[in-house]
């Protein structure tokens, strides 16, 4: 039935061919029911990256020893885009007859979720198949309408085995996550056909910063049921022109590789209502300023947005704001990290006041907000309280950004000669 692998130079025990001959099972398996896998296993993508090389330049080349499907774990992952495949019974039948067993993982599929339904249709997120010691964790990859690849997380219903593999373990079974969809290729690895990602470092990157937050339509059903939402004309028009400003500014900032993410006034709206606030007036993004870039302020201008002020400098304070269509305005606070907190600063232009606004430590996560892919911070919760206090929840139509903020502190005065460099109004 083919190469026996425990013959091959390099393959010293009988654990490492079970784990090759699982791998080749389920390869046979998947090809004889036309499903196109690909390898996401980030400990066997760590290897392959390291010779990647050579993996390319000899696609097909036998392999001397057992290197890559023999390294030591518990299982092998790899990654089904859901489109690309749709009858599963077939598969489970020539899968038990090929000895394996198997579990299947469903939930609630959020992209039929929004304001008006919660759907509560279930969609397949994880298979896992297993065979002697080994097992093979399959991920189910959707397309969202951000353009982008989600995977949801592994929750494990009461009747079901909890021994049956270590769950813990998996290392796409913990959060729900987010992904560029991946250019693939077709390799030869220890003389088994696969697919892998094109470029497994920055794969690997990004599985390492893909966690993905779910938009909360349950809470923000809640939140209209009290406050009803603004249907006006002129709320319609503004939200259209938040939602194209934001798509703009994505585009142009991810061009350049600056990693922002959703702050203020623009992070409220998605965490309370799934949605931009109405009188709000503007958007707001946050980026740290250790990536800040020079080109930042030239790539939006030549986007159509022309600076509308430029306050503070790079080392202290630094915010910059671009004119949208009408008298919509982005706002990019560059945001400064301390040893047990994160800052950034406000200017009163016409005093040369400072202020700095104090948040706790947080990270960054992936969301869907307005049919785009963005970041939010992990800890949004925090977040948003940081800046809105413990009353986040109650709508605020006047807010005065100099002491509305439950974080702002005064910090000082910018001294009149470096006011031409630090308060710039066009």
């Amino acid at each position: 039935n083919g190469a026996v692998f425990s013959k091959v130079r390099g393959s010293q025990s009988g654990q490492d061919s079970t784990r090759w001959h699982v791998v080749r099972k389920f390869l046979g398996l998947i090809s004889s029911h036309n499903i196109p896998v690909y390898l996401v296993d980030p400990l066997i993508l760590r290897l392959v990256d390291k010779d990647i090389e050579q993996i390319r330049s000899s696609p097909d080349g036998p392999s001397p020893e057992c290197k890559y499907f023999c390294a030591p774990r518990d299982f092998t992952t790899f990654a089904l885009l859901d489109k690309t495949w749709k009858h599963e019974v077939g598969l489970f039948r020539t899968a038990e007859k090929m000895g394996f067993q198997w579990l299947k993982i469903i939930n609630k599929d959020p992209r039929l979720d929004g304001m008006d339904d919660l759907s509560g249709i279930e969609i397949p997120l994880h298979y896992i198949f297993k065979l002697a010691s080994h097992a093979i964790h399959l991920v189910v990859f959707y397309e969202r309408s951000g353009n982008y690849l989600w995977h949801g997380p592994l929750r494990l219903r009461q009747h079901m085995d909890r021994k049956f593999v270590p769950f813990r373990k998996l290392h796409f079974g913990r959060y729900p996550g987010a992904y560029e969809k991946p250019e693939l290729l077709h390799v030869s690895i220890d003389d088994l056909k696969v697919q892998i990602p094109k470029n497994p470092s920055s794969f690997l990157e990004e599985m390492s910063h893909s966690r993905f937050l779910e938009c909360r339509y349950k809470e923000a059903r809640a939140f209209f049921q009290l406050y009803p939402d603004d249907a006006s004309l002129d709320a319609v028009e503004f939200r259209k022109k938040a939602k194209s400003l934001l798509h703009l500014a994505a585009l142009t900032l991810n061009n350049l590789g600056v990693k922002f993410w959703l702050s203020s006034g623009t992070c409220l709206g998605w965490y309370r209502q799934c949605n931009v606030i109405p009188h709000s007036k503007d958007v707001d993004l946050g980026v740290f300023i250790r990536d800040y870039k020079a080109d930042i302020i030239p790539a939006f201008q030549k986007a159509g947005l022309p600076l509308k002020h430029k306050f503070g400098k790079v080392d202290d304070s630094l915010e910059l704001s671009f004119q949208g269509e009408d008298d919509v305005k982005l706002d990019i606070f560059f945001f400064y990290e301390e040893d047990d907190h994160m800052w950034n600063g406000g200017t009163q232009a016409k005093s040369g006041k400072k202020f700095k606004y104090l948040f706790p430590k947080f990270t960054l996560c992936w969301t869907e907000f307005v049919e785009l892919k963005v970041h939010v911070p992990c800890e949004t919760l925090q977040y948003v309280e940081a800046n809105y206090g413990p009353d986040w929840k109650v709508p605020v139509e006047t807010w005065d950004w100099k002491s509305s903020p439950s974080n702002v502190q005064y910090n000082g005065v910018w001294p009149v000669d470096e006011w031409d460099d630090v308060i710039q109004i066009y």
